[in-house]
């Protein structure tokens, strides 16, 4: 006979989940065994947020929605941060939490709160497991949770729903999945094919719906043959192959690139907004063109940020709209005839290089892209390291540099780059951490450790909260509570488990990064920089 923990299991399992991350509670023990028992890795972690990062690693890698278990009260409760990032960063994460029985939960207090109401306000949608209507609950929340921008749902099973029988007539596969739309013909769709078949100077920036809709090849073909010049997001690095002459590079948060990337997309004629969210960006990127400027929107959803004004806005996936524009422009019809995408992007190098002194973060970042493959997965925390990161970091292809850059919460390259390597297992993956950020999640060392899995972790050591310090001098502040102690991180790695070193210099840093790629288990590279290392780098 079926449980309805089985239900709940084989629905994920339908949808293609291989694994499930979190910290066990007596409250969903039948849920453990059920996601075992279909054929679910489950991955112990030591905190509730890693683990839903290392879910979202693992999305990354095998497309398929990440499934984070907890039990009920502090463990639902712990798992708050990931879950808003989830609901920013566009994330379809299957947060799975136990309960006590309603019944139960009318005279009994212990750790009882209401999980819904908690989660509604950063969730697509919360569900109350019931039996008899399990399996149209799994595929409302699978479908729910990929559609249109992809985001977190909330499953609260209580005990006696997932280990009661029940003959209940469900269906191990999943019917729901989301399917892309299609332009709308109208005078929308008009004025966007007018602009772009006269425009002399486009240009396209590109974000995070386009890679959830696996646009990258499309958009890369069509910025080739049209000459178009692209810029990304952060999430959005890697569409177009970030080596290629035509890339332009990561924006958003870096005001030096900012004063390259903005004065080009302002000269151009025909904006191409292909899935870009500008949840990612900063100050600089609200209203950042005049008001009619002619601007083509092509995005999933209804955009209701009011961050900038939009001549036409395309209601569909990517590639359709590509499609369509691509068929009224002649491939002979040039853009940009004086070259000026191509000043910029040189601009970009120059401003972007490694420090004339020798050694620094972006010494760094230049050497360490220099040895790790073209195929290294990198993942970056929240901070300083992450501006430049982002900025000096070439990603051939998409997926290739994660991070947190809706919500921009710390605590996630780490976990990131774990449930990647362990779900696709083959590509070298990088973390790049503070000092700071890394400390966050020291313990998912052990569960590094435990799934014996190569990760290279790169601390830039500078024992100070490097992007907070640098806006509280900006604006005239003490220094407060920005700055801490040196922990010895090659120490801390070997206790681990794992291996560790200081590095002073980018020749030090060359070989052992290349040491790191032959070794099996993981690797701590703790890079000292000074303080204030970061003034006038981004």
């Amino acid at each position: 006979m079926t449980t309805g923990a089985d239900i709940i299991a084989g629905k994920l399992f339908a949808a293609g989940c291989r694994h499930a991350f979190g910290i066990p509670g007596g409250e969903v023990l039948a849920l453990m065994q059920s996601l075992d028992q279909v054929g679910m890795n489950f991955v112990l972690v030591k905190h509730e947020n890693a683990g839903g990062f290392m879910a979202e690693g693992g999305w990354h890698a095998d497309g398929a929605p990440g499934v984070l278990l907890a039990t009920l009260g502090p463990g639902a409760a712990n798992a708050v941060n990931v879950i808003a990032n989830a609901w920013q960063d566009r994330v379809p994460l299957v947060f799975l939490t136990g309960c006590v029985d309603q019944g139960e939960a009318e005279s009994y207090t212990h750790q009882v709160f209401d999980h819904q109401q908690l989660l509604r306000p950063i969730v697509k949608a919360s569900f109350s497991a019931r039996l008899g209507a399990l399996d149209v609950m799994m595929e409302k929340a699978l479908a729910i949770a990929l559609d249109g921008q992809p985001g977190p749902v909330h499953i609260d099973v209580p005990i006696r729903v997932a280990e009661m029988e029940t003959e209940e007539k469900w269906s191990n596969t999943f019917r729901s999945a989301p399917v892309g739309s299609a332009p709308a013909a109208g005078s929308e769709l008009e004025t966007a094919i007018d602009l772009f078949a006269k425009a002399e100077r486009p240009i396209a920036i590109a974000g995070v719906d386009a890679v959830n809709e696996g646009a990258s090849a499309g958009i890369s073909e069509f910025c080739r043959k049209f000459r178009v010049p692209l810029v990304t997001s952060y999430k959005g690095k890697g569409l177009l192959d970030e080596n290629h002459s035509l890339a332009l590079g990561g924006a958003g948060l870096s005001p030096k690139a900012d004063g390259h990337l903005l004065p080009l997309i302002n000269a151009s004629d025909c904006i191409l907004l292909l899935g870009y969210d500008p949840i990612e960006m900063r100050i600089n990127w609200r209203d950042p063109w005049n008001a009619d400027a002619n601007v083509i929107d092509v995005t999933p959803v209804l955009r209701t940020h009011g961050m900038h004004s939009v001549s036409a806005t395309l209601r569909s996936a990517t590639m359709p709209v590509l499609n369509v524009l691509g068929e009224a422009r002649a491939p002979e019809h040039r853009s940009w005839e004086n070259g000026e995408p191509a000043k910029v992007r040189q601009e970009l190098d120059a401003a972007f290089a490694p420090e004339q002194d020798g050694w620094g973060p972006g010494t760094v970042f230049h050497t360490l892209r220099g040895v790790m493959p073209a195929d290294t997965v990198a993942t970056a925390d929240s901070g300083a390291h992450r501006i430049l990161a982002s900025q000096i970091w070439r990603c051939p292809l998409p997926r290739q540099m994660l991070q947190s850059s809706a919500l921009c919460t710390m605590g996630c390259a780490v976990p990131l780059a774990m449930g990647h390597r362990l779900v696709e297992g083959v590509s070298p993956v990088i973390a790049f951490v503070g000092d700071a950020g890394l400390e966050m999640c020291l313990g998912e060392l052990s569960t590094l450790r435990d799934l014996k899995i190569p990760v290279i972790i790169c601390v830039l050591v500078d024992t100070s909260l490097a992007l907070i310090e640098l806006k509280q001098r900006g604006s005239q502040r003490p220094n407060v509570g920005v700055d801490f102690g040196e922990t010895d991180f090659p120490a801390v790695a070997q206790a681990y488990g794992g291996h560790g070193v200081w590095i002073d210099s980018a020749d030090d840093l060359q070989r052992e990064a290349a040491q790191a790629l032959e070794r099996d288990g993981f690797t701590v590279l703790a890079c000292r920089i000074s303080r204030r290392a970061y003034d006038g780098a981004f």
